[in-house]
């Protein structure tokens, strides 16, 4: 399992919205600035689905997530597959309104694990950023 991890200055009421709501999702789910979200989908509950495109702006190149939820427990942890079957865990903690969230996801075999921890890691900064931006 790769670990990545942030501490974001929001309390975990509006981190938890922030990170489920599509309308969200489409606003920070990008590794960098030359990327961008243009669809996500969230059936939020045990059974459903998490949908969305991540898409090069220049339109070189897109690919789509895909996951199905296995375990949620409100403002504190997520557990879902990859369509791929890789497992992905993320833990909520709140602490003085500062909100930790700790991802672990098993790797993918096609690139190497630093490349993904660093793609992971810049998606979750992303999503910091998103957040704090908007406090």
């Amino acid at each position: 399992m790769i670990t990545i991890e942030t501490i974001i200055n929001a309390p975990i009421d509006q981190v938890w919205k922030a990170f489920n709501s599509p309308e969200d999702i489409v606003k920070w789910n990008q590794a960098s600035d030359d990327w961008h979200c243009p669809k996500a989908e969230n059936d939020l509950q045990v059974g459903g689905k998490l949908n969305s495109t991540m898409a090069a702006k220049d339109g070189s190149f897109q690919f789509e997530f895909e996951a199905k939820y296995d375990e949620i427990i409100p403002n504190k942890f997520i557990r879902y597959y990859i369509a791929d079957g890789r497992k992905v865990e993320i833990n909520f903690h709140e602490e003085n309104n500062l909100t930790k969230i700790t991802e672990k996801f098993e790797p993918e075999s096609q690139n190497p694990t630093e490349m993904q921890t660093q793609g992971w890691q810049a998606i979750l900064n992303s999503f910091k950023n998103y957040v704090e931006s908007k406090s």
